[in-house]
């Protein structure tokens, strides 16, 4: 029942993103006709995905394995007790240079990235003038000078043109900056033993990378790889950006160990909702602020003081005023809880909605995430949700629901 039900969800949830990406927005029978002639695009492991009994996909425009020849719920728990190779190759990666570099990132997003240190990285948030989110990423500060940006794969188009257009403005204004759109190839090794696999392939020590730290090195023979200790799952693991001619071979070399197994975009969903993170389209969009979403922690202090990002008029105030809505983690029994799901008090008024859910393999019952009114906010609070036109009852939890275990140095 519960492999049943995560395979049901996230086809649900693939689905639309489908039709998001290709475009079926109501726009008439032609356009619907032509939007499925546009193929989707293939990452240099689509052969071998194809190769290892992949289960390929659309996602976000790309062609990509949902599973393999395990099941869901063995691939999440492999991940949780091993560790696992994900493609995330189809993901925006991006090299921001000149004396000005970190004045033009700032300029778009909401962190501090002037106050990290040489090869330390940070999640933060671009942001549109009223304050909504257009899209996570991660940005590091190499001592390679220049920025090492990552961001999702579904909102490429968008974020390229919204930085090329802030480029042209920053050329226009007599600043050195330039932008360097990435062919690397991307895969996360992401599980507990991911640092006894990796270290046999690397000259660095692994316990001195610590989490959101990243090194240029040498990876099982290929150089100029970079890697990263962050993932979406949240265990101990690193993002590997590497030369697309290599990835394949990388991607063997780490398999020839048996405590390493691929895993797709079935395992990474329900591993992220577990961790409590969010995915850009159904948790934040442009319609939800930093504030809403529970992210305020990504706003360094010195931007909130000067009030120097996109929508700061709006988001700042939010932090000591309040919200109305509040993004929050809930935990129920019975039927799985998917997006759109109603929220209701206890007295079965409409509070909010869910964005995320599925069942949770390690806790064996229903996860999710989603908005209510921010009364309703609190950890421990009674409420239910409409599954099936029925009334289940939920409560406001803590998330993540499962512990992380990120690396955070010894």
């Amino acid at each position: 029942m519960l492999a049943r039900a995560l395979a049901n969800g996230l086809c649900n949830r693939l689905s639309r993103e489908t039709t998001r990406t290709v475009g079926l927005g109501g726009k008439g029978r032609q356009d619907r006709q032509a939007s499925t002639e546009v193929a989707p695009k293939k990452t240099p492991l689509y052969d071998f995905h194809r190769a290892q009994g992949g289960k390929m996909v659309e996602f976000a425009g790309w062609s990509m394995p949902v599973q393999y020849k395990d099941s869901h719920i063995n691939s999440h728990m492999h991940t949780r007790q091993h560790c696992s190779i994900f493609d995330v190759s189809h993901m925006l990666q991006t090299k921001v240079y000149g004396r000005d570099r970190v004045k033009f990132i700032e300029s778009l997003i909401v962190g501090d990235i002037a106050e990290l240190k040489d090869n330390q990285g940070t999640l933060s948030l671009f942001t549109n003038a009223k304050g909504g989110i257009m899209d996570d990423l991660i940005v590091t500060k190499t001592d390679q000078e220049y920025l090492y940006v990552v961001s999702n794969a579904g909102c490429a188009d968008k974020d390229s043109a919204h930085m090329q257009a802030r480029l042209q403005e920053f050329k226009s204004g007599g600043y050195d900056v330039d932008l360097e759109f990435m062919e690397e190839s991307l895969i996360a090794l992401q599980g507990p033993s991911m640092d006894q696999v990796l270290q046999k392939g690397v000259g660095d020590d692994l316990r001195k990378l610590t989490f959101m730290t990243s090194v240029l090195t040498t990876v099982f023979g290929i150089q100029g790889c970079r890697v990263t200790r962050c993932g979406y799952t949240g265990e101990d693991g690193v993002e590997i950006s590497v030369p697309p001619g290599d990835v394949v071979s990388l991607t063997e070399k780490l398999l020839a160990n048996s405590e390493v197994k691929l895993a797709g975009l079935g395992a990474r969903d329900s591993l992220r909702l577990e961790a409590g993170l969010c995915l850009y389209g159904n948790d934040i969009d442009e319609t939800t602020t930093p504030v809403e979403a529970s992210l305020v922690w990504t706003i360094g202090k010195r931007r909130r003081q000067e009030l120097d990002f996109p929508g700061a008029d709006i988001i700042v105030p939010q932090i000591k005023a309040k919200t109305q809505r509040k993004r929050v983690g809930l935990i129920s029994t019975g039927p799985p809880v998917r997006q759109h799901t109603p929220i209701l008090s206890t007295d079965g008024r409409v509070i909010g909605e869910v964005t995320s859910g599925c069942p949770s393999p390690c806790l064996k019952q229903n996860v999710a995430m989603g908005y209510v009114e921010a009364g309703f906010s609190k950890v421990g609070t009674s409420i239910q949700v409409e599954v099936r036109k029925k009334a289940v009852p939920a409560v406001v939890s803590k998330m993540p629901f499962v512990p992380t275990k990120y690396y955070m140095g010894q």
